[in-house]
């Protein structure tokens, strides 16, 4: 029999990874590039191990899915997805915002997310029909539905440049005030209701299943550049919002 994963213990493992990220958070690290010219350290790796450990001890008929280890047991009806560090650049640069990214998901849907901030000790999680927390409190998103008062975070700003400038220069107009940003937190900011929009850029599963389940158990709307539904695809943009009204908003934006 397969055994079942709740909220809390998703919750655990991200507190366990946690002290593993610090240990070498403002060290002086060595840093490889890989084939995509992503960036990674051995805290990377050091992460994302502990995980998989607890997840085969804890979890032996689950498959797991990490950035720098691979995929095992993609089969199985139950797989974990891991991004040990969520934004090895600003790791590597001693900024304080990169994440921790765990999703399970049964049979190809989210049904837990965790997104942790080490530095920081918040912990967003969520689970499949029963809402979103911060450190154990609900966390809604704001429901705004107007793109003039909105506030837009921009993740990836110079990839998007790079590739489309035309929907660079369009999403640069976009609601009341804009930021360039990086990684999973403004997704966070999303979800408590401080930020209405997020748009980005070239993600993969680990990085966007589990900051999509946050955004939609808060309240808000989270799909691919096309209006799509999240699978598993790769090199994937994606937009969320707070509302449906203006998640629609934005996709019309992006699209021209």
């Amino acid at each position: 029999m397969v055994a079942r994963a709740t909220l809390e213990d998703a919750i655990a493992i991200a507190r366990a990874a946690r002290p593993v990220a610090l240990s070498h958070f403002r060290t002086r690290l060595g840093v490889e590039f890989k084939a995509d010219e992503s960036p990674v350290t051995v805290a990377d790796r050091a992460v994302e191990a502990e995980v998989r450990t607890i997840i085969a001890e804890r979890f032996p008929g689950h498959g797991i899915f990490g950035e720098e280890h691979g995929i095992e047991g993609a089969e199985r009806d139950d797989l974990w997805i891991v991004d040990p560090i969520d934004g090895t650049r600003s790791f590597i640069t001693g900024h304080p915002l990169f994440g921790f990214l765990l999703a399970k998901l049964h049979r190809g849907k989210p049904q837990l997310a965790v997104v942790s901030i080490p530095p920081t000790g918040e912990v967003f999680a969520a689970e499949k029909g029963q809402g979103a927390f911060l450190n154990g409190a609900p966390i809604r998103t704001s429901g705004r539905t107007d793109a003039e008062g909105a506030s837009v975070y921009i993740n990836e700003g110079e990839k998007i440049w790079r590739a489309n400038r035309g929907v660079f220069a369009r999403i640069m107009e976009f609601g009341k005030t804009r930021r360039l940003s990086y990684d999973c937190y403004p997704y966070g900011l999303l979800a408590m209701g401080h930020a209405d929009v997020v748009i980005d850029f070239d993600l993969q599963p680990y990085d966007y299943h589990p900051v999509a389940l946050l955004v939609e158990e808060a309240g808000g709307v989270m799909t691919d550049w096309e209006g799509r539904p999240l699978g598993m695809g790769q090199n994937v943009p994606v937009v969320a919002a707070a509302s449906a009204e203006l998640h629609a908003r934005a996709l019309s934006v992006i699209r021209g």
